[in-house]
């Protein structure tokens, strides 16, 4: 079976073997055997399309002419693209019974077939034209199972996606039930402890502080009954996000934070929304860091936009208490190295001369990756 490129070539090549074959046996029937073994050589530029059409047009030359290889060429054609087992039959008789009874038209000699030279010449070419069909069904078999084993691999495929979708379904169904179980329960108690102290406190500092603990505690809740919702969906239809961070709701972030924190922001507008959120992100987790590992120190963000790219810097001084022991999986700032990196940008961080930390973002101001994507918020 060749190739749908290399096709042309071979009809190129049956063609000019039909021609020779007619040159050989150019004598045998005057000109109209001339005639009909051309036009059967030139047939077979139909045989793909018009396969039965052609194995009918190549019979007068193998009945006039001698001239076989058209009709065995067509005859293979014909083969290899029918299902109509009687037809076929019918098709090998007539090319067996146009080569046996194949004469010098019009004046044929008288021919004994049931001699043992005509027997033999008629088991001959009844042996090449079973031979030719058996080859075209062998084709046609080839090719209907390559088609099954497709089907069956796409099967396959399908039936793998499937089970795996499956298994990812149990695991965010069992992971929103945790979610709902543990930390939403968690969270709501500190919500509620927190009201408590805002009411029966009589402090206005400890009043302050326990309204911004109570309005987190709020804000974290929404986010996991909505993360939840997102988890339960199981993949069965794409469930957007809560409505993601950008550049504008920083100072909110930095006056939130429960630190001494400065922002100095210089950037103009229109960055893509995912520079925006890595940005944001990053300023938040670096926030978070200075609260959990640095008390009392002060922290400073620089945002700033240079050749093209996007600088953040999150810089602390060193802490003036001793740190709490909270627990931490260490995975923020390998989580803010894999977003730069989708986006094309780099995350440095390390200790400062006087004690402190800083965090270094720097992105692309257009937000392009190497491979055309960009990171999703989770």
């Amino acid at each position: 079976m060749p190739s749908p490129r290399f096709a042309p070539l071979v009809d190129v090549a049956l063609i000019g073997l039909s021609l020779l074959d007619a040159w050989v046996h150019l004598g045998t029937g005057g000109w109209l055997g001339a005639v009909c073994a051309a036009a059967a050589a030139l047939a077979l530029a139909l045989r793909r399309r018009l396969p039965l059409l052609t194995l009918l047009l190549t019979l007068p030359a193998v009945l006039v002419a001698d001239a076989k290889f058209a009709a065995l060429a067509a005859l293979y054609s014909f083969a290899s693209s029918t299902r109509r087992r009687v037809l076929l039959a019918l098709c090998v008789l007539a090319l067996v019974a146009g080569a046996v009874a194949s004469w010098p038209w019009p004046s044929p000699p008288h021919v004994d077939f049931w001699s043992a030279a005509g027997l033999a010449s008629a088991g001959h070419k009844l042996v090449a034209a079973t031979a030719t069909v058996f080859l075209g069904q062998l084709v046609q078999a080839r090719r209907d199972l390559s088609l099954r084993l497709a089907e069956i691999s796409e099967a396959r495929d399908h039936e793998r996606l499937l089970l795996a979708q499956t298994v990812l379904a149990k695991e965010r169904a069992q992971l929103a039930r945790e979610m709902h179980d543990v930390v939403s329960h968690q969270v709501s108690l500190i919500a509620v402890r927190a009201g408590a102290l805002q009411i029966g406190a009589g402090d206005p500092q400890v009043k302050e502080a326990a309204s911004m603990v109570r309005r987190l505690s709020v804000q974290t809740l929404e986010e996991l009954r909505h993360m939840v919702g997102v988890l339960r969906a199981s993949g069965s239809r794409p469930t957007e996000l809560t409505p993601q961070p950008s550049l504008a709701d920083l100072q909110r972030l930095v006056n939130s934070s429960g630190i001494d924190a400065e922002l100095r922001a210089d950037l103009p507008d229109g960055l893509p929304a995912p520079v925006q959120r890595a940005v944001y992100r990053t300023i938040q987790e670096a926030l978070t860091n200075v609260r959990k590992h640095a008390p009392g120190a002060r922290a400073t963000v620089r945002i700033r936009q240079e050749s093209g790219a996007v600088q953040a810097t999150v810089t602390n001084t060193a802490p003036t208490r001793p740190a709490l022991p909270l627990p931490s999986a260490s995975h923020g700032l390998v989580g803010l190295r894999q977003r730069a990196e989708l986006l094309g940008g780099t995350v440095a961080a390390g200790p400062t001369a006087d004690g402190g930390y800083e965090i270094r973002l720097r992105l692309p101001a257009k937000g392009a990756t190497g491979d055309g994507r960009q990171p999703c918020d989770t």
